[in-house]
């Protein structure tokens, strides 16, 4: 059973333990962290998931019964868990690491659930099948290319929405994808796919781990998204 009183300090160790960059490494980090990675996010005080179901749910005026969500890097299944509580029934998790899609399947909450590493294979989604499309804490320079966002705007029906959270890294490489991911989601814009409903800065995202001195709490900043796809 996974220990309940995981600590900031713990979460940064796993952190620090993590080696290389590419997707193999990262599929074998996330194996590693699935059965610890509810109780570190709730040590980081990590909110990305709650605040883009809040503003779905804001959002939503369809049936949420019979709605139809593809939840991206689903992880272990925090999204469906809040987004059930509100009446949302219908889910497909995607996500690289099948330790964590293991994980998301205990909650049986998800009718399918599929093994891929976005970017890197096709999405494993059909074209305008889904009412909702979440990605949250995923979309940033290691983990998610950009060029992501134009296959999971295909996959949603007519009408249907995209929330995407992206953190805001100070970095050189996280400027550069910041800059390409708003670039990008211009573009779609302006061709049509969609239609720009909200974007929201989120001061506390979550704690920096590399920054917390127990007498000070600082936090990574982030951003959030909420597309409509075009109805025709």
């Amino acid at each position: 059973m996974a220990d309940c009183s995981r600590t900031v300090d713990d979460v940064k160790s796993l952190m620090e333990s993590f080696s290389g960059s590419g997707p193999q490494q990262m599929t074998e980090f996330y194996d590693r962290w699935a059965p610890t990675y509810e109780q570190d996010s709730n040590a980081l005080n990590y909110r990305p998931a709650h605040l883009a179901v809040d503003l779905v749910n804001s959002k939503f005026s369809g049936s949420r019964e019979e709605a139809q969500v593809l939840d991206l890097a689903c992880g272990t299944g925090l999204v469906a868990k809040l987004m059930s509580e509100l009446g949302f029934r219908h889910f497909v998790g995607v996500d690289c690491s099948k330790g964590m899609l293991d994980q998301a399947a205990k909650t049986g909450l998800y009718q399918d659930l599929k093994l891929a590493t976005l970017g890197a294979e096709p999405l494993p989604a059909e074209t305008g099948t889904f009412d909702v499309v979440i990605i949250t804490g995923s979309l940033h320079e290691d983990y998610v290319p950009v060029s992501v966002v134009r296959e999971f705007c295909d996959a949603l029906k007519p009408g249907g929405f995209a929330c995407m959270t992206a953190v805001d890294r100070k970095t050189e490489l996280g400027d550069k994808y910041r800059a390409s991911l708003q670039r990008e989601l211009q573009l779609m814009e302006e061709e049509g796919r969609w239609t720009h409903v909200s974007t929201h800065q989120i001061e506390q995202y979550m704690l920096d781990v590399y920054r917390d001195d127990k007498q000070n709490k600082h936090y990574i900043q982030g951003t959030m998204y909420l597309y409509r796809k075009s109805l025709n």
